[in-house]
């Protein structure tokens, strides 16, 4: 083993160990990769760089931009309010036609754009026939992901193999290639989730349906104000009792908390903090309430400034890979950075200590009290999904006949091989953006810039792979593992690791680092390496046992599920999917 094998390998086990420990962010993650290849000498700075001027760039590139054409011209909105107005309030009919529905939407655009579209419409439509969420989001979510290798466009994993496999004198992967093995494992997929795994979504007393803000229950800060009638009362005789619908989880005075077998008897005091419990409408009472205030209200930097201007609640969903979770409302500022103040807290449990100080998860709710322009500030910066009062800005409905059409000429031209595929989405973007679709600061604004440094920085990991041996290496130890003529079950061994890897990695990461090594094992015993690639491609958009896969993280929260709920669902839905694969994938291109 050379020391540059060596070098490589440090960085490949240090990098899948960064993922899994998801403490920092995928994108530096892979800027680390990409600074620590060039470091060692295994690439060239500018072979290091090039993974961001590589076609696989260019292409996600114009697809996003055309993707938040589709949305912003109201093409998507327009396709999904057909379906709702198709299902009517049967959700046996509903079930299976909005599964359909973003399988098919799917497969030409973004699984997470589809699924976070669809995910509030849910919700509501949920509410209105007063079934659990639950019911319907897990299978939206998994529904998304099914259509995965069905067209090259379907994620942008399937766009970066079709780029790697230029390495290894290929040619790229045509449009509809993967879609003899895609379209089986979407109509098997979907089959399986309406029929079977829906059924083992367990059941619980908190899924039930919330249509309102109202409906939620929050956790709130109130402060006793200085000068209080109420100090020296009880609680029952301030009126903060369960017969009033609220719940006082604890009292802190002078950073002591007395938690609620102490609260019977206690008497408030000035500057007493107490962490309330109850749903959006009692809380706000508070507000009505001589002597108590929301901690948030107290604390404004500007009071009578605050007053003046025009305020709106809203709540707002935590977005899946926000900067936000993990960090504090205290120590994030987040009333001086983003000038909103945080009413109360929804979350499945209680939570921890105040509202100021307890860490965001992924799924909480945040009850939200600014003007509109800042909450729409909050939404337009992907932290937050807002639901509520806020007036949404409006649709370029006019434009939508036209966003469509431009969409469809390059999916035509890029299919017909009238121009390559980067060309055509980069083509059709300029159009968009041409037209007015969509405006440049929309483009700029909406397009997932982490998912393009993600991918460009760690294409510099597969070249350094290739460049140092380290990925024939591997490949040689596996062959000496399973065996040269276990054709089948080097095939499955790619299968399982890609999968393994998906689940702390993503699935273009995944993707990019285990590429090589199949590729270099397929070289290595005769066989031939587009087999390896393209069992790889679809593995790496196996992503239902954990919900770390964004379509996933989106309904977590609303859903309110729990971790192993997805491992129940998608467990066999992996091996239905690798049944096919293995089947399939050796057929359409012979080893």
């Amino acid at each position: 083993m050379t020391p540059e094998i060596v070098a490589c390998l440090a960085i490949l086990a240090v990098a899948v160990a960064a993922f899994a420990w998801d403490r920092l962010p995928a994108d530096v993650i892979a800027l680390g990769v990409m600074l620590a290849v060039i470091a060692t000498g295994l690439l060239p700075a500018d072979k290091a760089f090039a993974g961001f001027s590589s076609d696989t760039v260019m292409m996600i590139l114009g697809l996003l931009i055309m993707t938040v054409g589709l949305v912003q011209t109201g093409v998507v909105e327009i396709a999904g309010r057909y379906v709702f107005e198709f299902a009517g309030r049967n959700p046996a009919v509903f079930l299976p036609l909005i599964m359909v529905s973003v399988a098919v939407l799917s497969a030409f655009m973004s699984n997470t754009a589809a699924t976070a579209f669809f995910v509030p419409l849910v919700i509501g439509y949920a509410a209105k026939i007063g079934a659990s969420p639950s019911r319907f989001l897990l299978p939206l979510a998994f529904s998304s992901i099914l259509t995965s290798s069905v067209t090259l466009i379907s994620t942008s994993t399937n766009l970066i193999v079709s780029d790697l496999l230029g390495s290894y004198q290929q040619a790229p992967m045509g449009m509809f290639e993967l879609a003899p093995v895609g379209i089986p494992i979407a109509i098997a997929g979907v089959l399986y989730v309406w029929l079977i795994g829906v059924r083992l979504i367990p059941k619980r007393d908190n899924q039930q349906a919330e249509e309102k803000i109202g409906e939620r229950s929050y956790q709130a800060d109130i402060l006793v104000v200085e000068d209080s009638p109420l100090i020296g009362k009880s609680l029952k005789d301030a009126h903060l009792t369960e017969d009033a619908g609220l719940t006082v989880v604890k009292v802190v005075r002078e950073g002591t908390a007395h938690r609620r077998a102490a609260l019977e008897t206690l008497e408030l005091a000035a500057g007493d903090e107490l962490l309330i419990e109850g749903l959006r409408a009692d809380l706000l009472k508070i507000k009505d309430i001589k002597g108590l205030d929301f901690k948030a209200d107290v604390h404004l930097a500007n009071p009578e400034e605050a007053e003046e201007e025009q305020k709106t609640i809203v709540e707002g969903v935590l977005l899946p890979r926000s900067p936000l979770i993990g960090r504090s409302l205290r120590s994030l500022a987040f009333k001086e950075r983003y000038g909103l103040e945080v009413l109360a807290i929804h979350r499945a449990g209680s939570l921890p200590s105040s509202i100021s100080s307890a860490r965001l998860r992924m799924g909480d709710v945040l009850l939200l009290q600014g003007t509109p322009q800042n909450v729409k500030a909050l939404e337009q910066g992907n932290l937050f999904n807002i639901f509520g009062s806020v007036q949404e800005e409006r649709l370029n409905r006019g434009h939508a006949p036209l966003a469509a059409a431009i969409f469809v000429l390059a999916i035509i031209a890029a299919t017909m091989k009238l121009a390559s595929l980067p060309v055509a989405m980069l083509g059709g973007a300029f159009l968009m953006l041409l037209t007015r679709c969509l405006s440049p600061e929309d483009a700029y604004r909406q397009v997932e810039w982490k998912a393009l440094i993600l991918i460009g920085a760690l294409l510099s990991l597969g070249a350094a792979m290739e460049s140092s041996g380290a990925g024939k290496f591997l490949a040689q130890q596996l062959i000496a593992v399973v065996g040269a003529k276990s054709h089948y079950a080097l095939l499955t061994c790619f299968f399982v690791l890609t999968v393994a890897l998906t689940q702390p990695m993503s699935n273009q990461a995944a993707a990019l680092v285990v590429f090589p090594i199949a590729m270099q094992t397929a070289v290595e015993i005769g066989l031939n390496p587009r087999t390896f690639g393209m069992m790889v491609a679809v593995a790496a958009s196996c992503s239902y046992l954990t919900p770390l896969e964004p379509s996933c993280l989106m309904v977590y929260g609303p859903g309110k599920y729990q971790f192993m709920d997805f491992f129940k669902v998608g467990a066999p839905l992996t091996l239905i999917i690798y049944a096919i694969a293995i089947l399939l994938v050796p057929m359409v291109w012979p080893l």
